[in-house]
């Protein structure tokens, strides 16, 4: 009898000793549960900085660099009176030669977004880093080629260029004529553009060179934005709208935060709404030629 009562005494322990582990396992677990922060299920990671192309076959995302430069080629074919064809052949040229960055080097004594040479007379290498000058001084040439419209969009591109393989520049021949509709302003609000939160609220909170946009405007495009003649459908015109995107383009070197063109209205943001930025708003006519700046 001892013997048995000491075995069944034994028993009981253990069950008292499972039963105190599980005890403390699960108040641990309450401990966890009630103290540590519950995970964040809606954050959303902030957007780098991008101005997104919607083109004709989708639409293609740029860094505000490429942007900044791309519009400004395209804008200066206007000042030439040169069509959008022109335009697809400098894209072209210039998504092989530095994929819309102004680079301060390349081979030999290659500069800027066409890798032209001081040494071939293309100009001085501050002038050549202006893609203003640049980009004229490629129309230019262009233009003095017999036929250049006819010719294959590299083969213009190489009878401008005379570079080692001229043949690169075909790759570029779609984005290029895709881009060069967008931006040349024939499909009409086809640019967005979104910055950081901090590069927002200091747009927001500074004030606009509007001044200085319209001049530079009138540098690019070969025509003063005030003396655009202010018609009732302003999508009907092309330079109206190049000039628009140009803008849109450049709102953070002008600390601009809205940029409206007839009834349509951009307004930076940091793209976290989808960087669906143009809203139709009241249709505005005014002095400004229908291009608003704020």
């Amino acid at each position: 009898m001892p013997s048995k009562r000491r075995k069944i005494s034994a028993f009981v322990k253990i069950l008292l000793a499972l039963f105190l582990v599980c005890g403390a396992l699960v108040a641990g677990g309450y401990y966890v549960l009630t103290t540590v922060e519950p995970l964040e299920q809606d954050t959303v990671e902030p957007l780098e900085p991008a101005c997104r192309l919607d083109l004709a076959q989708g639409s293609y995302t740029l860094e505000p660099l490429q942007a900044v430069n791309a519009v400004t080629v395209g804008g200066v074919a206007f000042s030439r009176d040169l069509p959008e064809e022109a335009v697809t052949v400098a894209f072209a040229t210039v998504w092989q030669e530095s994929t819309f960055f102004n680079l301060e080097y390349g081979d030999r004594d290659s500069l800027g977004l066409f890798q032209q040479r001081p040494s071939q007379e293309w100009g001085e290498p501050e002038e050549i880093l202006d893609p203003v000058y640049a980009s004229a001084a490629f129309y230019d040439a262009l233009a003095e080629i017999d036929g250049w419209e006819q010719l294959p969009v590299f083969e213009a591109a190489q009878a401008v260029q005379r570079s080692a393989d001229g043949y690169a520049y075909d790759q570029h021949e779609t984005l290029s004529a895709d881009m060069a509709e967008a931006i040349t302003g024939a499909l009409g609000p086809a640019m967005t553009c979104w910055y950081d939160a901090e590069t927002v609220g200091s747009l927001t909170a500074g004030e606009a060179d509007v001044e200085g946009a319209r001049e530079e405007m009138a540098r690019v495009f070969g025509v003063d934005p005030t003396a655009l003649p202010v018609e009732e459908d302003p999508r009907t015109g092309d330079l109206g709208w190049a000039m628009t995107l140009w803008a849109v383009a450049h709102a953070e070197e002008y600390g601009l935060t809205s940029v409206t063109y007839g009834d349509q209205r951009w307004r930076v943001s940091d793209g976290l709404d989808g960087a669906e930025a143009w809203t139709t708003v009241a249709a505005e006519f005014d002095s400004e030629g229908g291009i608003a700046l704020g």
